[in-house]
């Protein structure tokens, strides 16, 4: 798997929330700015870039939306079981942000396999079983390939595809991405370096504590 996929992930726009001061994340993706009329004065919102409505299959067999993840914040990533190039890694930094939210019941992940017609139901569940994780944390889920695939490009600005020439016939991102409650990104980190991982796990703290100020 090629790692310069995650440099991909330097071209998208960052947009800072708040200033410095006030140490928040940054919103990443695209942003609008929208005049509104209230009272016959003009008011001014920023509309952000959001994660796009979507429907999977968990390794319960239980289905996954936007609305499993209403009021929570997440982690998502993009990866397949039978992968031998850079998903042990990733699971394995996952496995460390997984332990890190155990006692946050606000925090989940969402793990989408690219390989939906080899990675089914019972494929998912044996994979969650044998990581010894609870899907009421961890959801892996599986579903149509071309939604997949559209959701990781055009939502989450990461790479999904077939690709022949690959080891595995794949390839993807390394990609961990932070997602807010209001389902904005806020965060990016590659998921196959323990120092980019430290960042998320303080992020998600950081997150966490917008919410509570």
């Amino acid at each position: 798997m090629k790692k310069e996929i995650f440099a991909a992930a330097l071209t998208i726009a960052v947009f800072a929330c708040s200033s410095k001061k006030e140490g928040k994340l940054p919103i990443f993706g695209h942003r609008e700015v929208v005049v509104n009329e209230v009272n016959g004065q003009k008011a001014v919102d920023t509309v952000y870039h959001t994660i796009a409505d979507f429907e999977f299959i968990n390794q319960d067999s239980l289905p996954v939306t936007n609305k499993t993840f209403e009021g929570k914040i997440y982690v998502a990533d993009f990866f397949f079981t039978s992968c031998r190039t850079i998903c042990p890694k990733m699971k394995t930094q996952m496995l460390r942000v997984y332990d890190s939210i155990q006692a946050m019941p606000d925090v989940l992940i969402l793990s989408h396999t690219i390989d939906p017609e080899h990675d089914d139901v019972a494929r998912l569940h044996d994979f969650a079983e044998r990581l010894g994780v609870s899907s009421t944390k961890w959801h892996f889920v599986t579903g149509e390939q071309d939604k997949i695939y559209d959701i990781a490009q055009t939502s989450y600005f990461a790479t999904a595809m077939v690709d022949k020439t690959e080891p595995d016939g794949f390839i993807h991102s390394g990609a961990f991405l932070l997602i807010d409650k209001e389902r904005r990104i806020r965060g990016k980190y590659d998921g196959t370096v323990e120092e980019d991982v430290n960042r998320l796990i303080k992020d998600i703290k950081k997150l966490r504590q917008e919410y509570a100020d």
